[in-house]
């Protein structure tokens, strides 16, 4: 109650400074319950906002604006922060990022190993030659450039990245599996700095994919020095996230000690059955490296399927150089016999999604560039496997080779008991790990993941539960302050005068996810207004065009 005093005593000390006879604000969103993002209790309120900024919060009902928003029966709630989207390039095909908005999302965050820039001439023409359903002219080197150019274009989300561990290694190295030299890695740490003081919000790494794989733990701290010395952060998908997941969750703690970074673990999960029982003693060593005074922190989806390559069912060593190299050892029979073998291993020093997923019926086909291909989306493994007459393991390599691609799938691989264990504690945020789309044009060639359109409004439909798991009010924190606080963003992620106007208006007992493994092109409901940087970008549930999205910058930026 005393918060709440003080919290009305400076709002009014705000409004008596005005001149009721003069104040006019351009939106007054009225009659809502307020979440403030803090994770405390909701108030009645309304809410104003001048240009870009939240201007006033409490009872204007004495005051006038341009554009009024009922809010009446509804949540008013900051905008959601998505800690892992991959929507790179489907912004670049669509700016209104709809399948995100529309869930309440504001700020997109990149980087997952791999980003934009910076990148030399071979990456430019290889970013260039893999392009499949969306087309476009690589025309920036750093990232800096690349999120200007997204800021150009127009975008209706706010966008920020990480630079990529793998980029940086590539920059430099190339895909070869070896160490940098004393002088490459001086190279290395040469490009964080420029990229942390472009704004980059530190380092990124994906260290299951080669050439990210071959990247040792010295090399990994080297790098998130760099980014330590603007206030950056480390965000990792861990070496493991199956059998050796305490030994990935180790080296992670180890690289936030020794470089005095935060840390954070890219969508936590323990992948494959066998694993299952080792999330409680992975909350716990995280809670205690918290308890000793390391900032380790964690994001998820909220499905038991992951997505990636079909490639990641192959060991490191044979993908040593990239994807050309292996497309050409899938052509020599003993390499593949060896592969097949390698497929069917409990390895303990790769990470084998393929017999983490238990059986090829778990192993969903996604993605293809090849249009030939495309009459297997939506379909098992298991299931083309048997339309061809094949083993599953030959299928998989025969998919690759002709599709001449990694082949996206996805793994059903985690549990609902630690889904629910993890969204409980409260240094978890959420990302989506998908890009953001609208059932139109070449998405429609797509089968995502349905996380792409339902993860954020799945995580208030299927888990807000007062005595269950969460709170909306812990639900709300999660999604939108605790990011932005990990993150060092200022002005976002809460409902405060001052702060930038990311503003959701929404009904959280009609808010809901439909999006499914067999019609992911599905939007989620429920979400009625979306203002980012004080613009409507959806009204009364419709997007309005709109694209107010900006760069959000990292703590480093130099001006």
């Amino acid at each position: 109650m005393k918060s709440i005093h003080y919290f009305t005593i400076a709002v009014l000390v705000i409004l008596i400074a005005c001149d009721r006879r003069g104040t006019h604000f351009d939106t007054i969103i009225r009659n809502g319950v307020i979440y403030d993002g803090s994770g405390g209790q909701p108030y009645k309120a309304d809410i104003a906002i001048n240009h870009d900024t939240i201007a006033a919060i409490g009872d204007l009902s004495s005051y006038s604006a341009i554009q009024t928003v009922d809010a009446k029966g509804m949540a008013i709630a900051p905008g959601f922060i998505n800690m892992l989207a991959q929507s790179m390039e489907s912004l670049i095909q669509d700016g209104r990022s709809q399948s995100d908005i529309r869930q309440g999302v504001t700020l997109e965050v990149f980087g997952e190993g791999i980003s934009m820039g910076p990148l030399n001439k071979k990456m430019k023409k290889q970013l260039q030659d893999d392009q499949s359903l969306i087309k476009y002219k690589v025309e920036w080197n750093t990232l800096k450039e690349y999120l200007e150019f997204l800021d150009r274009k127009g975008i209706s989300c706010n966008v920020a990245s990480f630079v990529g561990a793998t980029t940086i290694r590539e920059y430099v190295i190339g895909e070869d599996n070896r160490p940098p030299t004393s002088e490459e890695l001086d190279s290395m740490r040469l490009l964080v700095r420029q990229a942390m003081e472009d704004g980059a919000l530190g380092v990124g790494s994906s260290l299951i994919y080669p050439p990210a794989f071959f990247a040792k733990t010295d090399e990994l701290i080297a790098l998130c020095k760099e980014a330590s010395q603007y206030g950056g952060s480390y965000i990792s998908h861990m070496r493991s996230e199956g059998n050796k997941l305490y030994e990935a969750l180790e080296e992670l703690i180890k690289i936030a000690k020794e470089a005095n970074v935060h840390a954070e673990i890219y969508h936590l999960k323990a992948a494959g059955k066998g694993n299952w029982s080792k999330m409680d003693s992975v909350i716990r060593r995280i809670n205690r490296a918290r308890a000793e005074g390391q900032n380790i922190t964690a994001n998820m989806y909220t499905y038991t399927a992951a997505a990636t390559g079909l490639t990641s069912s192959f060991p490191p060593e044979l993908q040593d150089g990239g994807f050309g190299q292996l497309w050409k050892r899938l052509h020599d029979p003993v390499i593949r016999a060896r592969m097949k073998k390698a497929m069917n291993s409990n390895a303990a020093d790769w990470e084998n999604l393929y017999y983490g997923a238990g059986s090829p019926d778990k192993i969903l086909l996604l993605g293809f560039r090849n249009d030939s291909l495309r009459k297997y989306l939506g379909k098992s493994l298991a299931e083309v496997a048997s339309i061809r007459h094949k083993s599953p393991e030959e299928t998989a390599m025969d998919l690759i080779v002709q599709d001449s691609s990694r082949v996206d799938v996805a793994y059903f691989l985690m549990s609902e008991d630690n889904l629910r264990k993890q969204i409980k504690e409260p240094w978890v945020s959420f990302g989506s790990d998908e890009g953001s789309y609208t059932p139109e044009g070449p998405f429609l060639k797509m089968h995502p993941h349905p996380r792409a359109y339902g993860n954020f409004a799945r995580v208030i439909a299927q888990y807000v539960d007062d005595d269950k798991d969460i709170t909306l009010p812990q639900a709300i924190y999660q999604l939108a302050k605790l990011p932005a606080d990990n993150l060092k963003i200022k002005k976002r992620g809460e409902l405060k005068v001052g702060y930038y106007a990311d503003i959701l208006v929404f009904d959280p007992s009609s808010f809901k996810d439909n999006a499914t493994f067999d019609k992911p092109h599905q939007f989620a409901t429920g979400m009625a207004d979306v203002f980012v940087n004080g613009v409507e970008v959806l009204r009364d549930g419709s997007h309005t065009g709109a694209k107010p999205g900006r760069v959000v910058y990292g703590p480093g930026k130099k001006e």
